[in-house]
């Protein structure tokens, strides 16, 4: 399953269908981190931990929630500890300090939804390395038009209100 580049532009009106999501991503995608959808309130993003590997503790200002796909490994997210596993959710509300770590023979894979986007839309990391230099130097950012709020698109056009 080849997955397009995505825009950098608003997301037309329109479906976006990822065929396949929970049972073939561990043969077809290797990245640390690829964006494979960027909304006007939420992202998809495909992460690879390695083996041994983890995402880095961190903090976001979003909600993300993770679902894995394949491979087992340890949720620790708000002071307590979860093992996991392939077709667990979990929830990380914003705010919260949070690490993923595999902890198994074989890469940790999960899909993770940002509300709002975290990333560029057109992020594509190879590695954490790659990740942490890129955020770092400020240009792993999402797009201006994906941090409105509801109104503001209203008042936009970008969305109608029924």
């Amino acid at each position: 399953m080849p997955f397009a580049t995505p825009s950098s532009d608003p997301p037309q009106h329109a479906m976006q269908y990822f065929p396949s999501m929970t049972t073939a991503l561990p043969s077809e995608s290797g990245e640390f981190r690829r964006v494979l959808w960027t909304g006007l309130y939420s992202q998809v993003v495909l992460m690879t931990i390695p083996v041994g590997g983890d995402i880095g503790e961190e903090v976001h200002t979003v909600d993300q929630a993770l679902t894995f796909t394949s491979g087992i490994g340890l949720a620790q997210v708000g002071g307590k500890e979860q093992d996991i596993k392939a077709g667990d959710m979990v929830v990380v509300p914003a705010g919260t300090k949070h690490q993923f770590l595999n902890k198994g023979p074989t890469p940790l894979m999960l899909y993770t939804v940002y509300s709002p986007a975290e990333h560029k839309p057109t992020t594509m990391h190879k590695t954490k390395e790659d990740g942490d230099r890129e955020e770092e130097a400020g240009i792993d950012e999402p797009p201006a038009w994906s941090q409105r709020n509801k109104k503001q698109n209203e008042d936009e056009g970008w969305v109608k209100a029924s």
